[in-house]
């Protein structure tokens, strides 16, 4: 996993908006977790969120049992004055996903938009993978987002890897049914196109 370090400098010297992964909404994200049919207060973890809009869209759309994760504090700290007064309902939590503790069986929707393409090395990907069985309860969702095998080969500087649908429900393997798959061209605020798959699993009881 790259170093906090590394992120902290991005927040600090980047504005939130000018970043190339923002998004002003994240329309495919919402729209992915709204079809897992999920009660409005079942657990969603956003990993990765840093200062994302996503979490104000949950909120807006009346999910009340969320949690932001992300390696850096500043990033976080961004999401949490855009929010302000309603920033008090959302759990915010520091740390590397492949390293974290996290509630066992905590989530019903575990949401990754642009995580696991970092993690470039096997031992850093079957660590993310022990977290998602740990913490999403039997029967929950896990959506993850990465670049696409014709997207970039680096982002902020950084070697990632790219993946097919296919490839990526590989990651996580037996314990994992892919429900559906999406493709994505996002628009950075410099103008350039970005191709994501999107990835949509169950992760069964057994």
């Amino acid at each position: 996993m790259q170093s906090k370090q590394h992120w902290e400098q991005v927040y600090k010297t980047k504005d939130a908006t000018s970043v190339s992964w923002y998004q002003e909404h994240a329309q495919q994200s919402l729209g992915l977790i709204r079809q897992t049919g999920v009660q409005r207060d079942a657990g969603i973890i956003d990993v990765g969120g840093g200062a994302s809009t996503l979490v104000d869209d949950l909120l807006a759309d009346g999910y009340s049992n969320l949690a932001v994760l992300d390696l850096s504090e500043a990033a976080l700290a961004e999401a949490r004055q855009r929010l302000g007064g309603r920033a008090q309902q959302v759990s915010w939590l520091v740390g590397d996903i492949t390293q974290v503790n996290l509630p066992r069986h905590g989530y019903a929707v575990w949401h990754d938009r642009a995580v696991f393409h970092f993690l470039t090395t096997a031992d850093e990907r079957e660590a993310y993978v022990r977290a998602v069985l740990g913490a999403v309860r039997p029967g929950g969702h896990v959506i993850v987002a990465t670049f696409a095998e014709d997207g970039p080969e680096k982002c902020s500087g950084l070697p990632v890897m790219r993946y097919s649908a296919d490839g990526l429900h590989a990651e996580f393997g037996a314990p994992f049914t892919l429900l559906r798959h999406e493709r994505e061209e996002h628009h950075t605020p410099a103008g350039a196109v970005q191709k994501f798959i999107y990835c949509m699993c169950r992760k069964e009881s057994t």
